[in-house]
């Protein structure tokens, strides 16, 4: 394994730092409140940056997202590269990858997923009924309700799961969709399909490769919350004083960071080594689901040390360190809860190992 960013990654990834770093501040994002900082998402298209998506790779990706975290920026980069970029590049048939990536690179059109990256996404409502073919493209009508999809007012396009877990894709001007306000930092919505049309994307596989890719990328986005809540929570500690001494200085403040330290440490890791393995064309599943246990599980520890590193600002709701606290519990929420994750996990390496050893699925 070699985690060492290409020179491309590494441009791309200093690139998505100074826009973010410039772009999303504190006043901005107060101003944003939940919704979507529209100026920002034009910069970001207009650097390339979703575009260069599927010339870096989910590592670059990663990386990106990283930086985004770090300062809690409030734009569907996620999403769309995840369950537009990416899922059509992977499984898009040629003419669907001619017709709709020239819009999701420049950002004129946003994709989002109408599942958690968790397993609770396979028990879908949604029905498929299959209506014919339009050249190389399977068509479809779809029912069902999907109550919550994040980045739902913001998308043209909405990466929906039947129930046999084929994928779909569906235009968000074919549904109806009303807004659903959340404590979370991205313009969800209520999705409802009532015959619908929508297009098959891919086959058998698609959805379980689609899932791993949006475990690992918002695990590295949430490497990048939680370095941030981190980041606070040092220079907090080392300025304020309490009897004449830096908070840094007492012990138990140490010990607190250094665990936050090593928990963010792991999923990053987690998180590098799931990427880099489907970018080389290895399984990883297991491996995105490594990352997303440790993104939940540890998240939640790391935004709880942040904030309780701040004392009594902590409480405080307009703090900058309350946005990554509420950043870190949404996307353990979104990920899915430790117990399932780990459940899960147990399944896949059984199967797995039994297929080695039969050549047949558990």
């Amino acid at each position: 394994m070699d985690f060492t960013p290409t020179e491309e990654q590494a441009a791309l990834r200093d690139l998505a730092a100074q826009i973010f770093g410039d772009l999303s501040t504190h006043e901005r994002l107060t101003v944003a409140g939940t919704g979507t900082d529209t100026e920002l998402w034009k910069a970001l298209c207009g650097a390339g940056l979703p575009a260069a998506v599927e010339e870096i790779g989910l590592l670059g990706l990663v990386l990106a997202l990283e930086e985004q975290g770090r300062t809690t920026a409030q734009v569907p980069f996620a999403a769309s590269c995840v369950y537009g970029v990416l899922a059509l590049t992977a499984h898009g048939t040629p003419m669907q990858r001619e017709r709709l990536l020239p819009a999701l690179r420049d950002g004129t059109a946003v994709a989002t997923g109408a599942f958690p990256a968790s397993r609770g996404g396979v028990r879908t409502t949604v029905q498929a009924e299959l209506r014919g073919t339009v050249g190389a493209s399977v068509q479809g009508e779809l029912s069902g309700v999907v109550p919550l999809v994040p980045w739902l007012r913001d998308a043209t396009h909405v990466l929906v799961p039947d129930a046999e877990r084929g994928l779909w894709l569906v235009r968000v001007a074919d549904a109806e969709a009303e807004p659903v306000e959340t404590t979370a930092p991205w313009s969800a919505g209520r999705l409802t399909l009532n015959g619908t049309p929508g297009e098959r994307v891919g086959g058998p596989g698609a959805y379980e490769d689609v899932l791993a890719t949006a475990r690992t990328a918002f695990a590295g986005l949430q490497a990048g919350v939680c370095a941030g809540s981190l980041a606070r929570a040092v220079r907090h500690t080392t300025t304020r004083e309490q009897f004449g001494r830096p908070l840094s200085t007492n012990q138990g403040v140490l010990l607190r960071a250094a665990d936050a330290y090593m928990d963010t440490e792991a999923i990053r890791v987690t998180s590098y080594e799931a990427a880099w393995r489907r970018d080389a064309g290895l399984r990883y599943a297991t491996h995105a689901l490594t990352a997303a246990w440790w993104a939940a599980e540890a998240g939640t520890r790391v935004v709880h040390a942040g904030q309780h590193l701040h004392g009594g600002l902590g409480a405080d709701l307009e703090h900058p360190v309350h946005r990554h606290f509420l950043w870190g519990r949404q996307l353990d929420a979104y990920l899915g809860c430790g117990a399932e994750l780990l459940a899960e996990l147990g399944e896949l390496i059984v199967s797995e190992k039994q297929t080695e050893i039969t050549g047949v699925g558990v």
